[in-house]
């Protein structure tokens, strides 16, 4: 996609969030990585009002040239950028655009500082045994962007506690995806702990499904 195109589906994508249900008002963001840095939308604006000129480009020093402001949370998108492409841990995962939500089930679970363990086989969608969850810092700090930089090793997605949820893909219907999956995830979640305390899954079994998920939705050519 060329600049205009990736600022209209950034926008597609960010209205969706809302209209699916799994975010509200202005609360949550959305990023896509270009060339030289990433898109991110504005801060403070309402997503249906959005024009492709309102969408923010920052480099990866965290400089931008526009009338608005970023999101408040640009800095654990420059840094999941920056962290996803470096030789370290978390090589593999490579970050193509970034969902953030405050979505109703996902952020439940999150303020009680909890992972969402291996209840169901689908938890492997985000990367691993669990989806963990960071610890809370202030939004927007420095130091919560350590957190997530450190939940998301090895992982595509993680929970904020007492805040929210980051979804990460290769493109935006990607991360818009699993933002998606995890809140199911968590509804599922919460359902169960009605009853009783879910049998988690063994590490054995989770590195089965893991590794079938390698291959899932491949289709011969």
């Amino acid at each position: 996609m060329n600049d205009l195109e990736l600022r209209k589906a950034l926008i597609a994508t960010a209205i969706e969030l809302n209209t699916s249900g799994i975010n509200q008002g202005t609360s949550g963001n959305v990023s896509v990585r270009t060339e030289n840095g990433f898109l991110i939308t504005p801060s403070g604006l309402q997503y249906a009002d959005l024009e492709p000129s309102d969408v923010v480009l920052m480099d990866f020093n965290g400089d931008f040239d526009s009338d608005r402001q970023p999101s408040s949370e640009w800095r654990f998108h420059l840094d999941i950028y920056r962290h996803s492409h470096d030789e370290g841990e978390n090589k593999g995962h490579d970050v193509g655009a970034i969902v953030h939500t405050h979505s109703t089930y996902a952020t439940a679970i999150a303020c009680l500082k909890r992972c969402i363990p291996a209840f169901h086989y689908m938890v492997a969608v985000a990367g691993g045994h669990d989806i963990r969850c960071a610890p809370y810092a202030t939004f927007g700090s420095q130091e919560l962007s350590d957190f997530a930089i450190e939940a998301l090793v090895d992982r595509k997605a993680c929970l904020l506690a007492h805040h929210g949820v980051i979804a990460t893909g290769g493109n935006l219907a990607k991360a818009f995806a699993l933002a998606c999956e995890i809140e199911t995830l968590a509804h599922q979640y919460l359902e169960a702990l009605k009853v009783g305390q879910p049998e988690i899954l063994s590490r054995t079994e989770m590195d089965k499904v893991l590794e079938k998920f390698k291959t899932y939705g491949a289709q011969a050519q």
